[in-house]
């Protein structure tokens, strides 16, 4: 266990809001726990979520030991798209995450990628062995894997200088009313949802290329090409211009089309090398249900 101490000053407001934005290293939720648990103390006193602080008050955090994360491999089927002795592409599917976490300790890309190799590079640390970038848990397509460190830092430095190429296919609502178009907007931690990021002033740059593939009346389908790697870039930057991703559960409206989240995919991955210095592009196939929605779509615009 350890002990976190924090005094009033001049914050305002309900007790876990004030925590939250106090300890930004902690999520709302755990803060939230923490309450439930009675781990917090305002003067001595255990104390709810909506009590108000006032100036002077005492608190005391009985925070619990962090949760230890171990990436064990694990026989979980991967599509492999390419694979040598530095690197491997990867098609990821709809509702695979990257990397354990406290909320997905296994079953994740990592596990499948341990137990098919026992080369990966190390430089992400040991829950994310082989991780250059990471899309989504409901975003499906290609990313890259490095199997060595040296391949890593030659793989990340293509994306730090935007010269790897990343095409994803978006289903976005609404009718884009141009053809293409390019959304430079900052993009950092939502100051109201934590589990969102959002268009800030102070956030990190983030360019989003777009341009029209097909019309569908109510919907668009978008190719993004990224500039620049964000969390959640494109959901984020398409929901800005009041276009957001259909099937997003997380930035679209509650009343969107029915899929397995959100209606994305890295179709196309590019980027050269590290040991051939060899430009090399990768394309995969929409998934199914992807392409079903795409069948529906048009049957109902030629109708």
């Amino acid at each position: 266990m350890e002990l976190i101490t924090y005094t009033i000053k001049e914050k305002k407001g309900r007790l876990d809001k004030v925590l939250t934005e106090a300890f930004s290293e902690f999520s709302r939720s755990q803060i939230q726990a923490w309450l439930k648990d009675d781990r917090v103390t305002v003067n001595g006193e255990v104390t709810r979520a909506n009590y108000k602080v006032k100036e002077n008050d005492y608190i005391e955090i009985d925070r619990p030991e962090p949760q230890v994360i171990k990436a064990v491999a694990q026989d979980i089927p991967l599509d492999i798209i390419f694979e040598d002795d530095d690197v491997m592409v990867i098609n990821k599917p709809q509702g695979m995450v990257v990397h354990p976490s406290a909320g997905h300790p296994d079953g994740t890309l990592v596990n499948a990628l341990m137990f098919h190799s026992h080369s990966l590079s190390t430089i992400n640390d040991v829950i994310r062995p082989g991780i250059v970038h990471r899309i989504d848990k409901d975003t499906s397509g290609l990313l890259m894997v490095a199997k060595n460190d040296e391949a890593h830092l030659y793989l990340a430095e293509q994306l730090k200088e935007r010269k790897a190429l990343r095409k994803y296919i978006a289903l976005v609502h609404g009718d884009i009313p141009h053809e293409k178009g390019v959304i430079n907007a900052p993009i950092g931690r939502s100051k109201d949802n934590r589990q969102k990021q959002a268009i800030v002033k102070d956030g990190k740059p983030a360019i989003t290329n777009f341009e029209v593939i097909e019309r569908f009346g109510d919907f668009t389908l978008v190719e993004c090409q990224l500039e620049t790697g964000r969390t959640h870039q494109i959901r984020v930057h398409m929901n800005y211009i009041e276009f957001p991703i259909a099937g997003d559960p997380l930035y679209g409206p509650k009343k969107s089309l029915k899929g397995n989240g959100q209606f994305l995919h890295a179709k196309t991955l590019g980027f050269e090398h590290p040991k051939t210095h060899e430009l090399m592009t990768f394309t995969s196939e929409l998934p199914e249900i992807f392409q079903e929605t795409l069948k529906e779509l048009r049957k109902n615009v030629a109708n």
